[in-house]
């Protein structure tokens, strides 16, 4: 038996007519297997379909390929808007200290003021080696650090998380205290 011009309701492309050959085992009657061979050849939807895997496989790929350097791209301006936060702060701090240092001089004497000033200097340098570089060459540099002295990177990144804690805990406390927006009567 031949039946032609039939959909095949699990095919998802192609036109939908297609030879199917209708072959009763001999034991059909008694409740035995019916097989059903296709006459024609279904390679070809299969390697459409394959193709069409394919190309939509390789948008995925370009896709996320193109949202990673756009996630790059944010991460290296966030970080060089950070570096150029902590160089202004650390420029702040260290002018902070060496206009500190006359009073140092004037209470606890010059050798303390003069302490002060080093520091400042040594504040000044870092600030400005941190402002020559850039970010993928301070990472490397974190890096060197890391392998050379892992201990000390963990005590740092332990005292830094600490002192960020606090900051945000006091920042927080800070804004629910109602005591500071209290009107004057």
């Amino acid at each position: 038996m031949s039946d032609t011009n039939r959909n095949d309701p699990l095919a998802s492309t192609g036109s939908g007519n297609s030879t199917v050959e209708f072959t009763p085992s001999s034991g059909t009657a008694s409740g035995a297997d019916v097989n059903f061979t296709p006459s024609g050849s279904t390679t070809q939807t299969d390697d459409s379909t394959a193709a069409k895997a394919k190309g939509a496989a390789q948008t995925l790929k370009d896709e996320a390929g193109k949202l990673g350097r756009q996630a790059t791209d944010k991460a290296r301006g966030l970080a060089d808007e950070g570096k150029l936060r902590a160089t202004g702060a650390l420029d702040e701090f260290s002018k902070m200290m060496e206009d500190a240092a006359g009073t140092v001089d004037d209470k606890l004497g010059e050798q303390y003021g003069q302490y002060a000033r080093s520091a400042a200097q040594a504040l000044s340098g870092f600030s400005d080696s941190l402002r020559g570089k850039d970010v993928e060459e301070l990472i490397e540099d974190v890096r060197g650090f890391v392998r050379k002295s892992p201990a000390v990177a963990i005590g740092t990144a332990a005292a830094l998380g600490f002192v960020l804690a606090r900051v945000v805990k006091a920042g927080v406390d800070g804004a629910a205290d109602p005591t500071d927006s209290k009107p004057a009567a």
